[in-house]
């Protein structure tokens, strides 16, 4: 019996980097203005990272300021408003994360399931709108309607509520949940959107299939369109467990008065006050913001780890 003979296993062919480029020259010339941008506006500016160890000097510079190591690092901590700008930052994007996360998802559902194109389009334009209005004028609609004689005020009072400017509410959670409605109002329509897309990529087969067996129109979202999106669904939420600390700047610095500094202030005001307020401290600051990149980092690697772990799915 002739031996049998060993088939080699299969090697692609290497592809050098003048070969690619040949071939995928434009997609990399499309790219260039693109990393160019993060280049000169993401990567060169992390040099100022510098600061957050040193006693920063602006007429000395970033590479003759006095090195201080940690001495930043434990002035932050040590603050008399760390301590409160960590606690609300905390609070208000846990809440804002499981409050927000899952409007975008049942919106996108809805729209899947409308039959009414003209409906459907009118519906999808209004949700989408607030995304694209400033914050200046978001927190002046706010203002307005949550204000003494407020639209929304006067609203809650008839059914109890004390009639009063809740802004000026220094009581826990009034200000966070404002603000956590807020950001909903504003981002669950535009957020719906890369889910929309994924839903009218579902099989329609399946859809088929699952009413013929009998499903009715839940029972087609909860077995068929939901584990479709699963994996869309994963990442978006680690991506949003990685920048929940990310609590929004310009509109808590719009909406916060010395009244609420206790509940509203957090840590990108603190950082913000700490820059450019009575007393500049520009290592201080740095350091705020170098740790709220430490935090958000941490999460980031943590959700992945976990989906990765029990929902089989991750982003890297």
């Amino acid at each position: 019996m002739a031996g049998k003979v060993k088939e080699k296993p299969y090697k692609a062919p290497r592809v050098t980097w003048k070969k690619d480029f040949r071939k995928n020259g434009v997609l990399y010339l499309m790219f260039l203005p693109l990393f160019i941008y993060y280049i000169i506006f993401n990567y060169i500016p992390m040099v100022g990272i510098l600061m957050a160890f040193e006693n920063y000097k602006v007429n000395k510079g970033l590479f003759g300021s006095k090195w201080v190591g940690f001495a930043n690092f434990e002035k932050l901590f040590s603050g008399d408003m760390f301590l409160l700008a960590f606690r609300n930052t905390a609070c208000m994007a846990i809440m804002s994360l499981l409050l927000g996360f899952l409007p975008p998802i049942i919106l996108a559902l809805l729209f899947s399931e409308c039959k009414a194109k003209k409906y459907k389009r009118v519906t999808q334009i209004m949700s989408y709108m607030p995304n694209f209005v400033s914050a200046v004028v978001v927190c002046a609609l706010v203002t307005e309607f949550l204000g003494q004689n407020g639209g929304i005020t006067k609203f809650l009072s008839f059914f109890g509520a004390e009639k009063q400017n809740w802004l000026a509410n220094p009581n826990i959670p009034v200000f966070w949940l404002i603000y956590c409605f807020m950001g909903i109002w504003v981002g669950f329509g535009y957020g719906s959107i890369i889910y929309t897309t994924a839903i009218s990529n579902v099989s329609g087969d399946l859809k088929e299939a699952a009413a013929l067996d009998g499903a009715n129109r839940f029972q087609r979202i909860w077995h068929v369109v939901l584990p479709s999106i699963k994996p869309l669904v994963i990442i978006q939420l680690t991506m949003a467990v990685g920048t929940m600390f990310m609590v929004g700047f310009d509109r808590v610095l719009l909406l916060y008065m010395p009244k609420t500094y206790a509940v509203s202030d957090v840590l990108y005001t603190y950082t913000y006050r700490m820059a450019f307020g009575s007393k500049v401290d520009y290592g201080v600051s740095t350091a705020s913001s170098l740790f709220q990149s430490l935090i958000g980092t941490f999460q980031l690697l943590t959700s992945n780890a976990l989906n990765r772990r029990f929902a089989k799915y991750s982003l890297f």
